[in-house]
């Protein structure tokens, strides 16, 4: 009962109270194993457990419990396939069982349009959006391949995980999650019927040993009886007998309380005496606890005055090692100021020769200064007439290289030892320098 409301409850998209349905529970005749399909009937529509829904909500979830329970539907609604021959996409019904989808023109499941048979090599992938149609996704079997588009994405994983979950039970050979449930709670009924029948077993043989225990007890109660009647008469002659030892006992009592009072009067009496000499030893011992305190206060006194001079003392001297150290800082203090003041008088004079060698020194930096310039006109000066004196030296050089006709094209010359003319190193070897005199008397001849 508690499953079936649970289910119902969910599907109608409403809180479980488990409250509410212990306090049912409590209400409901105990003796009785569950409830008739009628009486369940009456307790879904008497709103208990689905306050605020409409009938028609009622129907629908309990249509959706009955489709998952008795025809094993995990799953169903609409979405669009594709064709496979006309590669054309229609709506259709789908219906998801623990081993095939169906697929339907509509929901009333009277015009089927195919199956598809789910294994353990079955698999569903996600598919992009493609041709105008979204929320793809494909189902892959041996021998076929379907493209479904669903109306959105939750519907769109929705399907893929219901589908994914079928199939992976499929491998691992499980059966569904309701058929499993639903086995483990008659698996726990019986146990628990198991468990009721040992109980009443256990109550049948508290109950016969219950009975015996009975029997044993109304035997004990008779031999009590009896017990009870014979203590009756021991007791008869028990209250004779003390009364009486009773009256004996009354004449002893009245001498002994004669006896007593004479000896309590004796008694009172001396324990006022001894209450008179007990405050007395009081007495004594509060003066000697006096006079302990004033002596000990007296001594207290006298340490204390001891302990006061001895400081007065010590206060005496640190006050006169002070005065020594204070008149020792004042004459360090007067030591000081005069050597600060002849410090002062000396830095005076150190300044006063400082800036007179600063003005020396500015007078010989302007006296450098005029020096610098007019070494740099004669420096001027003379770098013009060198100038004028290398222009002179480099023509008179060419002329004189034009006449004896040295003057050639600069070319690299040899690794061979060069001869030394009177102006530096030749442009050219020995070799070469024959040659051009046998190339100048050559000519020469010729002219002649």
């Amino acid at each position: 009962i508690e499953y079936l409301l649970k289910k119902i409850t969910e599907a109608m998209g409403a809180g479980w109270q488990q409250e509410q349905f212990d306090h049912y529970k409590i209400a409901l005749n105990t003796s009785r194993e569950g409830l008739s399909a009628w009486e369940l009937i009456d307790l879904i529509g008497s709103g208990q457990f689905s306050k605020g829904m409409d009938r028609q909500t009622v129907s629908m979830a309990i249509n959706e419990v009955f489709n998952e329970l008795i025809l094993d539907v995990l799953k169903q609604g609409y979405m669009l396939k594709k064709g496979h021959k006309r590669k054309n996409w229609m709506e259709r019904w789908f219906v998801l069982k623990p081993s095939i989808i169906s697929y339907y023109v509509s929901e009333d499941l009277k015009d089927k349009k195919g199956d598809i048979m789910l294994d353990g090599n079955c698999c569903v992938e996600a598919l992009p959006d493609k041709d105008g149609k979204k929320c793809l996704f494909l189902i892959k079997c041996l021998d076929k391949t379907f493209e479904i588009s669903a109306s959105d994405k939750k519907k769109k994983q929705e399907w893929i995980q219901a589908i994914q979950s079928t199939v992976s039970l499929l491998r691992a050979g499980s059966p569904p999650p309701h058929k499993e449930a639903r086995q483990k709670r008659k698996e726990l009924r019986q146990k628990l019927l198991a468990e009721q029948e040992e109980m009443e077993r256990q109550m049948k043989e508290l109950q016969a040993a219950n009975e015996n225990k009975q029997k044993e007890l109304e035997a004990v109660r008779k031999q009590l009886e009896a017990a009870a009647a014979r203590a009756a008469e021991e007791e008869k002659k028990r209250l004779q007998t003390q009364v009486e030892l009773q009256d004996r006992f009354s004449l002893e009592l009245e001498r002994e309380k004669m006896v007593r009072q004479k000896m309590e009067e004796q008694v009172a009496q001396k324990s006022s005496e001894l209450e008179q000499y007990l405050q007395r030893v009081r007495e004594l011992e509060e003066m000697y606890k006096q006079l302990q305190e004033a002596l000990e206060d007296e001594k207290q006194a006298r340490q204390d005055e001891e302990t006061v001079r001895k400081l007065q003392a010590r206060l005496l001297e640190e006050e006169t090692a002070k005065r020594a150290e204070l008149e020792k800082w004042h004459l360090q203090q007067q030591q000081t100021i005069q050597m600060t003041e002849a410090e002062k008088q000396e830095l005076e004079n150190e300044r006063m020769m400082k800036e007179q060698a600063l003005q020396v020194a500015m007078q010989q930096l302007k006296q450098l200064e005029l020096e610098r310039k007019e070494a740099l006109e004669q420096y001027e000066e003379v770098k013009k007439k060198l100038e004028t004196a290398a222009n002179n030296t480099k023509s008179w050089k060419d002329k004189v290289a034009h006449h004896e006709g040295l003057i050639r094209l600069i070319e690299p010359g040899c690794k061979n030892p060069h001869l030394i003319t009177n102006w530096g190193p030749a442009a050219f070897t020995e070799s070469e320098l024959e040659e051009r005199q046998r190339s100048w008397k050559g000519k020469k001849a010729t002219s002649e």
